[in-house]
Order: structure tokens, then C-alpha cells, then sequence
């Protein structure tokens, strides 16, 4: 791994992983809501939250998500690295309280065009939450 660009392309293989866990916050959800603009209030409001087939609040699902960009920009490949798509499959909700795992396990590289295929899992208690497959431009020590 290069400590100032993450890994290179060469140094990639498939069936690497790497994980990140975070507990979500009630400030999170709040601070998540006020950066999106995203104001559901199923996110935030309880008493109407309960009336829903969820019983109760959730936190959004792309502020779940977006564990996978930390996971995929700080460790693997990490650092310098390109964010160029994302598919996302939404499987079960997560509460505030909830502690989300994002992983991300490396399924192809294309040494040639700099890219790497990942695939994308964020988990609670071992139950699949989100899942999906990310494409990323990778640093290369021959460019």
C-alpha cells in the first residue's frame, strides 16, 4: 500500500477486503438530514415513523451507504482513488442505534484501464443491509 495513495493498481488483487463499523447516531441521522436536504419524516419523526410498514424511524439509506465511500477512499484501494459508479440494493432497514459494517471485497481489476471492480456489503448484526458493486479509478506507480 502507498501511505500517501492507497494501493495501486498493480498491488490489487481479487478477494481483498477491508471493513469499516460505525453505530448510527441520532446526530448523524439529524446532520445527515440537514446536508441532503433530505427531510422524510420517516427519518425523523417517531410518532409518524410508527404508522409506517417500519414501525418506527430509520436512518437514510444513503447515509448507510455512504460508509461504503469511506471504506473505498481511506482503505481500499484507499486514498487517490476515483469513485466512478455504484450500483446499491437496498435489503432491510437500519435504526438509529444500529451498527453498520461496510465492506468492500475486490472482484476484478483491469490493470490496463486503472479500474477495479468491488463488491459492496454493509451488514448489521451479520443480517445484509445494503448490497451492491463499485467501479473505481485506481493510482498506478507506471502512470
Amino acid at each position: 500500500m502507498n501511505a500517501q495513495n492507497g494501493y495501486d493498481i498493480e498491488d490489487l488483487q481479487p478477494g481483498m477486503t477491508a471493513s469499516l463499523a460505525k453505530t448510527i447516531t441520532e446526530a448523524d441521522i439529524i446532520l445527515f438530514s440537514g446536508v441532503s436536504t433530505d427531510t422524510n419524516a420517516v427519518h425523523l419523526n417517531e410518532e409518524f415513523a410508527k404508522t409506517t410498514m417500519f414501525g418506527g424511524r430509520i436512518a437514510h439509506g444513503m447515509l448507510s451507504a455512504s460508509l461504503i465511500s469511506a471504506v473505498l477512499g481511506n482503505r481500499l484501494p484507499g486514498p487517490g482513488t476515483i469513485y466512478m459508479g455504484q450500483t446499491l440494493k437496498f435489503k432491510a432497514p437500519v435504526r438509529p442505534g444500529d451498527t453498520v459494517t461496510a465492506t468492500a471485497t475486490v472482484k476484478e481489476v483491469i490493470v490496463e484501464k486503472k479500474r477495479a471492480v468491488i463488491e459492496t456489503v454493509c451488514t448489521v448484526n451479520g443480517k445484509v443491509v445494503i448490497e451492491g458493486e463499485a467501479t473505481m479509478m485506481c493510482t498506478s506507480r507506471a502512470a
